[in-house]
Parts: C-alpha cells; sequence; structure tokens
C-alpha cells in the first residue's frame, strides 16, 4: 500500500486518492486497460470455447482493476499474472508494476513479484513463439527473455526511481518544516531573552538612580536641617552646611546625568541583547557594564555621612585588593544605602563600617546603635525599596544577603560577595 492510500485509506474506501488529479488519472488507466482486455477476451473466448459475452465481460472485468493500483498494488500485479496465460491484460501488467515498485511495499515481495511476472511472461511467449514460428529454440529463448524482460523490468526500475525521489521529497519536506519550527522557536527564546535583558537592565538602572538619589538627597536634607537649626545662632557653620549641601546637590546632578546619558544612548537591537545575555549572562546584567563606584571611594562616602553629624567609624580587616568592577560598585552601594538608612531611621546612632578582605571573597557590614534622636526626625521618606535593592544586588552575583535588627537596638546588614 502507498503512502498515499494509508494516509486516504482512513477515510473509508473507495475514496483513497489524494489528489482528484490522482483519480482521474487512474480512472482513466482502467478505463484504456478495461478495453484493452475486453477487446483481447473475444479472442480468448474463441480459443477457450466459451460465449464472447462472457470473454469480454470477464477482460473488462480484469482490466478494470487497474483502478486500485494505488491502493492494493499487489492485488493487480496478482490478477496480472493470473491472467498471463490468457494473453491479455498488457496495459494491466506494466502499470500494475509500476506501481508496485513506486509503492511503500517492501523490496522483497516487489522482488519476488517482479519475478513471478518475469517467468509467466517468458513461459508465455516461449510457447506462443514455439507454436507460431519455425525456428531455433535457442532464438525463441532468447526472443522470450527478451521480452520479458522488457515487460518487467522497465517499468520497476521506473516505479523505483519514482519513489526513491517521492520519499526524498516528503524527507527534504519534512526537515524543512521540522526547520521552520525550530527556527520559529528559537526567535520566541530569543524574544523572551531579549525581554528578560531589558527587564534587567530597567531594574538595575532603577537601583542605580534609587541609590544615588536616595543617599545624596538624604545628606542634602540632612544639612538643610543642620542648617536650619544653628543660621541663626552660628553663621559660620551655617555657612558650611550650606557648601555642603551646594556639593551633594552637584554630586546627585553629575551622577543622575551620567545614567541619563546611557538612558538615551541608542539601544540595542533584540537579537544583539539576547546574543549579549547569552554570552554574558545575568552575572553582568546584575552588576552593571558600566564603570561605576569602587571600594577606594568608601572613606569620601563615609567623610560625607560624618561631615552630615554622623558617628562612623570605617575597620578594614585583610590586605586590600582590587576586584572586577561589578563586585567593587556592589559593595559601595550596599554601604551607601546602608549609611542612607542610617540617617533615616537612626539618627544621632553610632555606625560601624566594617570591610573584610578574604580569600575569594570580600564582605561588608554596616551595623548601627540604638538611635539617640527621634527616627525619621528630619522628615526624610522611605519607599521600602533600599533593603530589596541590596539582596538583590548580591545575589545577582551569587552572594550572601542578611539584614536584621541587632539585640543591642540597632540594626545590622551584612553581604558577602565572591570575587571569582
Amino acid at each position: 500500500m502507498t503512502s498515499t492510500g494509508e494516509e486516504q485509506g482512513r477515510a473509508g474506501p473507495p475514496l483513497w486518492w489524494a489528489r482528484r488529479r490522482d483519480a482521474v488519472v487512474d480512472v482513466a488507466l482502467a478505463t484504456a486497460s478495461a478495453a484493452e482486455c475486453a477487446w483481447e477476451g473475444v479472442r480468448f473466448a474463441h480459443e477457450a470455447g466459451i460465449p464472447v459475452p462472457a470473454g469480454v465481460l470477464f477482460g473488462a472485468a480484469v482490466g478494470s482493476v487497474l483502478v486500485l493500483r494505488r491502493r492494493w498494488p499487489i492485488a493487480v500485479v496478482l490478477v496480472g499474472i493470473a491472467v498471463a496465460p490468457a494473453e491479455t491484460g498488457f496495459l494491466l501488467s506494466v502499470v500494475g508494476m509500476y506501481s508496485l515498485a513506486s509503492s511503500e511495499v517492501p523490496r522483497r515481495i516487489i522482488a519476488a513479484l517482479a519475478s513471478m511476472s518475469l517467468v509467466a511472461t517468458f513461459i508465455v511467449m516461449y510457447l506462443k513463439t514455439r507454436g507460431d514460428v519455425e525456428a531455433d529454440p535457442a532464438l525463441v529463448v532468447a526472443l522470450s527473455g527478451f521480452v520479458a524482460v522488457a515487460l518487467t523490468v522497465p517499468p520497476v526500475l521506473l516505479g523505483l526511481y519514482i519513489g526513491a525521489r517521492r520519499r526524498l521529497m516528503e524527507s527534504l519536506q519534512e526537515r524543512a518544516d521540522s526547520l521552520e519550527r525550530e527556527l520559529s522557536l528559537l526567535a520566541d527564546r530569543a524574544e523572551e531573552r531579549a525581554e528578560w535583558a531589558r527587564t534587567e537592565e530597567r531594574t538595575r538602572i532603577a537601583r542605580e538612580m534609587h541609590d544615588v538619589v536616595a543617599h545624596r538627597v538624604s545628606l542634602m536634607v540632612v544639612h538643610a536641617a543642620a542648617l536650619e537649626a544653628v543660621a541663626a545662632k552660628d553663621p559660620a557653620r551655617a555657612a558650611k552646611n550650606a557648601a555642603l549641601v551646594g556639593d551633594m546637590g552637584r554630586q546627585a546632578l553629575t551622577e543622575l546625568r551620567e545614567m541619563l546619558g546611557v538612558l538615551r544612548a541608542a539601544p540595542k537591537p533584540a537579537a544583539a541583547v539576547a546574543a549579549a545575555v547569552a554570552t554574558a549572562g545575568p552575572v553582568a546584567l546584575a552588576g552593571g557594564s558600566d564603570e561605576g563606584p569602587s571600594l577606594a571611594e568608601l572613606e569620601a562616602l563615609i567623610g560625607q555621612s560624618r561631615a552630615a553629624g554622623m558617628a562612623v567609624e570605617m575597620v578594614v580587616q585583610g590586605a586590600c585588593a582590587v576586584y572586577a568592577a561589578e563586585v567593587e560598585q556592589t559593595a559601595y552601594r550596599v554601604v551607601q544605602e546602608a549609611l542612607t538608612n542610617c540617617h533615616k531611621h537612626a539618627p544621632g546612632a553610632r555606625v560601624v563600617v566594617r570591610l573584610a578582605h578574604r580569600e575569594g571573597e570580600v564582605a561588608m557590614q554596616v551595623e548601627n546603635g540604638p538611635s539617640e534622636g527621634a527616627a525619621d526626625g528630619v522628615g526624610l521618606p522611605s519607599g521600602g525599596n533600599g533593603l530589596v535593592g541590596m539582596r538583590e544586588r548580591v545575589l545577582g552575583l551569587g552572594g550572601v544577603f542578611v539584614s536584621g535588627p541587632t539585640e543591642a537596638g540597632g540594626f545590622r546588614v551584612s553581604a558577602v560577595l565572591p570575587v571569582r
């Protein structure tokens, strides 16, 4: 049975054709074969001594079997072999052998039926030729063999070629469909990765802007409050605080301009973003690709808090080292945000900043004691994103982040970052 017959056979006989054109061709061939066999049935009726109408009907029925060549090619070939002694069914045998060879029937069955058809044709031709002419027996055998081969081998070879070509085209079509599905899936995944990368980048920029604005503006508010308190009593200190407020504002504007410059840069195509994610990974996105602050600037950061009136002590353990840019930037931002929280929630408290350089990691801890003033005494708002942002930064680099109140009534923020 051919693959076409298998596919269409599920719909039920006799509608086994894949296309209307195939049905037209098969009906036309069956009509021609029926006409041929009916014509030859007249001679067969005279030789067999049966009524001519019976021979004609027999031939028409035999020739009409060719309409089944796509669904049951084996049956068509067997009918052709069976009527070979009656010297009828030439078109039936040739087209049947071609249909059998081009179908999905196993090769051993094709070879067996082709051999049977070859032998039957040879015997019929040998008997007919020997009785009609007076010739050398060797010539009769050669002539019979030539006719048998000519009527059997070419249809089989052509059918094998057409069947192999059809299977090759089907295989190529299946591969093309599979490749198209894979490309569509890859495109969807690339778009998902690009969207994920864009989301990560927006989150990173939001964290950067939060850290810059929260810390700088918090210090500005603290200095402004001190300026308001001492403006009338101590003009010199008020002037110093005013200068510090101006410095903080200028630094905040500078850092904001740098980040806005990154946002205004030409966006990367989705494919380029996805490729960057695939090669760099989430670590690079978590830390950012731009050069940010480093651990060497911690002294200046702590100095700004001291200038705002906070008692800050810095303790460094281990030999100082230079780490990757994302590690140093994350460590700096953790300390910066922790100091900002101390300004907001623990005014007047003593703060200790610890930095430890260890083998394969760097650890930082910011701990404040009990607040000696009213919390939020200067009216600093809190968005609740500080600890969340610090945790995201640290976990994005594969580190450990812990925060919580201390037994003494203060608050502690600890982080450990791998340096490799």
